[in-house]
């Protein structure tokens, strides 16, 4: 069975690995804790393959650590990793991806806001062909200016930057396949690019139409200083996806733009020092001139350096400039 299809087959009994790995990054969400893994352990024992649910803890401030101790007791599958304190959600996600075992990943936040009855229609659509199939809040229960016009006009700037078409790139309840995330490393707000990540990678993305309730216990930790965040940090992936291989091209052509416009400003002030007479010293020009040639030969310099670190990287992690997504042979 092709490796693409295999969603929906039971394991072995025999099975050591779980097939499924449920990530739940948790920071101070101790009165959401017990609701949450019970309705969670409710649907995932319904699910026809084996399955770990991995919380891990971001340095949380209440009692959600003990909270989550006391569900071990009642739920073996439930693993938790707990950070020496807060690093944000990204690391979290950074760190459920790379503890987790399963063939298929699916994160959800832990304020109960989004529903665990939507994991088995998120694995159904995985197994018709998709590599990741990203949750979208058609009726989000955030606040109304958030949700109506901030998060909307960023949904769509990082859509049209990225080329990746998703209507909500803000939901945690997401599924993936593992190996679409094999070498992602995440900074900043970038958890929520993940999708973009692997459809750079060759992965196949869809969305798909999932609950929203509103948060009943807790506090939201969520802002609106993210939106700028993730603005940002769509620039930073943009950058990366298209100049990481090669960084010359960006800083090179900034380089050979100011050297240009250097020229240019150095040419107009020969040209009113000889047809209209105006000495060099009394224009700003040849100051303008020496100042972009500067600036040109310094960015053309940092690109040949990151030329070197980029070549270096790859050396040195052994890692192809390239991603395989099947490999066919005769047997002969």
């Amino acid at each position: 069975m092709s490796a693409l299809t295999a969603v929906s087959a039971a394991p072995s009994p025999h099975s050591r690995e779980p097939r499924l790995s449920i990530i739940i990054p948790v920071y101070n969400e101790e009165a959401n804790i017990a609701p949450l893994m019970q309705r969670l352990f409710e649907v995932a024992h319904g699910l026809p393959y084996s399955f770990e649910v991995l919380a891990i803890d971001d340095g949380s401030t209440d009692g959600s650590f003990k909270a989550l101790e006391r569900e071990i007791a009642t739920h073996p599958e439930l693993k938790v990793v707990r950070f020496r304190r807060n690093y944000g959600q990204t690391a979290a996600m950074m760190a459920d991806i790379d503890y987790a075992r399963g063939e298929i990943l699916v994160s959800l936040d832990a304020d109960m806001q989004n529903d665990p009855a939507d994991i088995p229609r998120l694995l159904e659509t995985l197994d018709k062909g998709y590599d990741v199939v990203s949750g979208w809040r058609v009726n989000s229960k955030d606040a109304r200016l958030r949700r109506t016009l901030i998060s909307r006009a960023a949904n769509r700037i990082i859509s049209r930057v990225s080329g990746v078409r998703l209507n909500d790139y803000g939901c945690t309840l997401k599924a993936y396949r593992s190996d679409v995330l094999r070498g992602v490393r995440l900074y900043g707000e970038m958890h929520r690019f993940i999708p973009i990540y692997a459809s750079w990678m060759g992965a196949r993305v869809t969305e798909l139409p999932v609950g929203h309730h509103p948060r009943i216990r807790g506090v939201s930790k969520y802002g609106l200083e993210r939106v700028v965040k993730v603005v940002l940090d769509m620039m930073v992936v943009k950058f990366l996806d298209r100049y990481f291989v090669k960084p010359i091209y960006v800083f090179g052509g900034v380089g050979l733009a100011s050297i240009a416009c250097g020229f240019l400003s150095l040419s107009g002030a020969l040209y009113h020092k000889f047809v209209h007479g105006i000495s060099l010293i009394q224009t700003p020009l040849p100051l303008l001139s020496a100042l972009c040639v500067m600036l040109g030969t310094t960015s053309i310099l940092m690109g040949l350096l990151a030329e070197m670190l980029v070549r270096t990287y790859f050396e040195s992690q052994h890692r192809p400039a390239y991603s395989v997504r099947d490999v066919l042979s005769s047997g002969r």
